[in-house]
C-alpha cells in the first residue's frame, strides 16, 4: 500500500464533489463512504438526492472551521489517497474502513479515543483505493498536530502490509539523496541537451573529491580544481562550519549561481560527515609509502574480504554499515585508476552503489579504517600500469561484497539499498569483462603442451572433484592451465596453490569459477614469490651482519617452495 497526501486544499466542497463525480472523464465507480468520524454521517453515494446530501456532508465537515473563523488555516482541507498494490486481493469496505481509522490515528488527524479529533470521511470510488478527507480544526478549536504525517502514514501502512500479508512496498528510510525536480531536469535538458542536472553533477563531483581527499584543505582544493564554485560558512573563530557548491554555468534569472549545501546533495556529504571520513583512516608511515603497486591492490582486496566477512556473519550491523560506506569510497576511487569502457562502467557503478552506503544504522568511520586507508593508498598507483591479477581479484571481491550487501540490506528491510546493490552488479561485471578479456586471451596463448594440460586436468579432478567438470569445460580453462603451469615453474606445489585459491572465497556466487581461480592463484603465487625473495634478502643481510636467523612459522614453511627453477618470465 502507498499513501499520497495532497497539498492542503481551500474548498471542502470541491474535494468532496471530486470524490463522487462519475462520467467519461473519471474512472470512478459506485462512490460511497466506508468510514467517517461519526456513524450517522450522510452518504451522497447512498441516496436519491446526492446533491442535497453532499451539501449536508460538506456543511458538517466545515462546522469547526467556520466556528474557528480567522484562526482556521487557509488550507484547511487534508486529503490523503491510499492505494493497494495490483497483486493484492480486493479489500472489503470493512477492511478499508479499518485502514482509514488507523491512518487518521497515526497521522494525528483524529487519534483514537479523542472526542475532539478532526472531522473526517473515507470514500471509495474504485476497487483498489480510498480517499480520506478531513478538515484541519479540532473540536477544541485548535489545529491538529499532524507534523510528518506522510511518514507516519507510511509506517502504519507497512504494519498493515505485514499483518495482512499484503505486498511489501519498497520504502525508504529518509537517507536517500534528494532527487532532482521536474523543473531541474527540464532546465538541464533545455540548456545542455542532457537530463543530468547540476544537482547530480555536483553530487558526483563532491562525492569523488571526498573519496580522494587526504585532508579538509585538500578536499576544497579538489573541488576548485574541478571548476566547482565553493562558498564556506565561516565561524567567528575562523573555522569552517559548512559549505555550499555551485556550477558557474548554472545560474538563476538574475545571473547568480544556484547554490547547493553539501548536506542537501546527500546526507553524508555535509562538512561534519566529510571530516569524520578524513579522520577515520590510518596515517601514513615510511613503510607504507614504499609498498609496491601490486601489493597496494592486494591490501585493498584483503580489506574488502574482511568487510565481506562482516556482512556475511551479520553479527554487527554497525561494522557492516561502516564497511559498506568504505566500499563506496573505494568505488569512487577506482574510475581514476581505470581507462576506457571499464572506467565508465566503474563510474556508473559508484553512482549507483552510493544509495547502498547509507541507512539509519549508526556507525563510526574508524570501524572500516583498514578498507578506507587501503583505498586511498591505491591513488598512488594512478598513472602506473595496472597489475592484472591483483586488480581483477579486487573487482571480483568487490562483486562478491556487492552481492552480500544486497542480501544484508534485504535482511535489514532496506529495500532501496538492496535494489541499489543489485543494480550495481551489472556495471561491476561489465568493468571486469572489459578488463579481464585481454589478460585471459594472453594467458590462453601461453597454454602449455597438451600433455601438461591433461596432467593438470587430473590434478583438478583430484583437488576439486565436485567442480571438476564445470572447470574443465569452462572457456577460460586454458588460462587456468597456464596459471597452474607457471606456478609450478616458479617452484610452487600446484595442488597447494589451487586448494588455497579455492579456500580464499566461496565460489557459489561466481559467474566463472575458473576466472576466480586464475586471479586468486596468480595473486597467491606472486605474493609467495615476493615473500621468498624477501626472506632470501633478509638471510643474506643477516649473514653479512652476523645476526641469527628468525625461525619461520610452520605455516610459512609448508607453503614455501622446495626449489625455484630459473624462470625467464620472472626475469623480464
Amino acid at each position: 500500500m502507498i499513501a499520497k497526501i495532497m497539498k492542503p486544499g481551500h474548498s471542502t466542497r470541491n474535494t468532496i464533489a471530486y470524490l463522487y463525480k462519475t462520467g467519461r472523464s473519471h474512472d470512478h465507480t459506485d462512490p460511497h463512504l466506508v468510514a467517517a468520524w461519526d456513524e450517522l454521517v450522510p452518504d451522497p453515494g447512498r441516496t436519491d438526492d446526492p446533491k442535497r446530501v453532499l451539501g449536508q456532508l460538506v456543511q458538517a465537515l466545515d462546522l469547526r472551521v467556520k466556528q474557528a473563523g480567522d484562526r482556521a488555516p487557509k488550507g484547511h482541507v487534508w486529503h490523503c489517497a491510499i492505494r493497494a498494490a495490483p497483486e493484492d486481493p480486493i479489500l472489503t469496505d470493512e477492511q478499508w474502513a479499518e485502514v482509514a481509522r488507523r491512518i487518521v490515528h497515526a497521522t494525528g488527524i483524529a487519534p483514537t479515543g479523542d472526542p475532539d479529533g478532526c472531522r473526517w470521511i473515507a470514500a471509495r470510488h474504485a476497487p483498489d483505493h480510498i480517499h480520506i478527507v478531513a478538515t484541519k480544526m479540532r473540536g477544541d478549536l485548535r489545529r491538529p498536530r499532524h507534523w510528518n504525517d506522510y511518514h507516519r502514514a507510511d509506517a502504519e501502512l507497512a504494519k498493515i502490509e505485514t499483518e495482512w500479508g499484503l505486498r511489501a512496498y519498497g520504502r525508504g528510510d529518509r537517507t536517500a539523496a534528494k532527487r532532482p525536480t521536474r523543473a531541474e531536469t527540464e532546465k538541464a535538458t533545455r540548456r545542455t541537451g542532457s537530463p543530468v542536472t547540476p544537482r547530480e553533477k555536483l553530487r558526483a563531483t563532491v562525492r569523488t573529491a571526498a573519496a580522494h581527499a587526504q585532508s579538509e584543505d585538500h578536499f576544497f582544493a579538489l573541488l576548485a580544481g574541478a571548476d566547482v564554485l565553493v562558498d564556506k560558512r565561516i565561524a567567528p573563530s575562523g573555522d569552517a562550519l559548512g559549505y555550499k557548491v555551485a556550477l558557474a554555468a548554472d545560474t538563476n534569472a538574475a545571473g547568480d549561481p544556484i547554490w547547493f549545501p553539501g548536506g542537501k546533495l546527500a546526507p553524508d556529504l555535509s562538512l561534519p560527515k566529510i571530516r569524520a571520513r578524513l579522520t577515520g583512516q590510518s596515517p601514513d608511515t615510511p613503510t607504507t609509502r614504499q609498498v609496491q603497486p601490486a601489493e597496494r591492490w592486494r591490501q585493498a582486496t584483503s580489506a574488502l574480504r574482511n568487510a565481506h566477512r562482516t556482512l556475511h556473519e551479520n553479527g554487527n550491523p554497525s561494522a557492516a554499515q561502516a564497511g559498506l560506506a568504505a566500499a563506496g569510497e573505494l568505488l569512487d576511487i577506482l574510475p581514476a585508476l581505470a581507462t576506457g569502457t571499464a572506467r565508465r562502467e566503474l563510474f556508473v557503478a559508484a553512482q549507483t552503489f552510493e544509495r547502498a552506503t547509507r541507512s539509519r544504522i549508526r556507525f563510526d568511520y574508524a570501524q572500516a579504517a583498514e578498507l578506507r586507508t587501503s583505498a586511498k593508498r591505491l591513488l598512488r598507483t594512478a598513472g602506473q600500469p595496472i597489475p592484472d591479477a591483483p586488480a581483477l581479484d579486487l573487482l571480483l571481491t568487490l562483486t562478491l561484497l556487492t552481492i552480500a550487501a544486497a542480501r544484508w540490506h534485504r535482511a535489514q528491510r532496506h529495500t532501496q539499498q538492496a535494489a541499489a546493490a543489485r543494480a550495481t552488479l551489472s556495471h561491476l561485471r561489465a568493468a571486469y569483462r572489459h578488463t579481464a578479456a585481454p589478460a585471459l586471451n594472453t594467458l590462453a596463448q601461453r597454454a602449455p603442451t597438451p600433455e601438461a594440460v591433461d596432467l593438470y586436468a587430473v590434478l583438478v579432478r583430484g583437488a576439486l572433484p565436485e567442480r571438476a567438470e564445470q572447470i574443465l569445460t569452462d572457456p577460460a580453462w586454458p588460462a587456468l592451465a597456464t596459471t597452474i603451469h607457471e606456478a609450478e615453474a616458479d617452484g610452487h606445489r600446484p595442488a597447494d596453490v589451487l586448494t588455497k585459491a579455492v579456500d580464499g572465497r566461496e565460489l557459489d556466487t561466481a559467474d566463472s569459477v575458473v576466472e576466480v581461480l586464475v586471479w586468486r592463484m596468480r595473486n597467491i603465487a606472486d605474493r609467495q614469490f615476493r615473500q621468498a625473495e624477501g626472506a632470501q634478502t633478509s638471510s643474506a643481510t643477516r649473514s653479512r651482519t652476523g645476526q641469527q636467523p628468525v625461525q619461520a612459522p610452520d605455516s610459512w614453511r609448508s607453503m614455501a617452495p622446495h626449489h625455484r627453477p630459473d624462470n625467464p618470465r620472472r626475469q623480464r
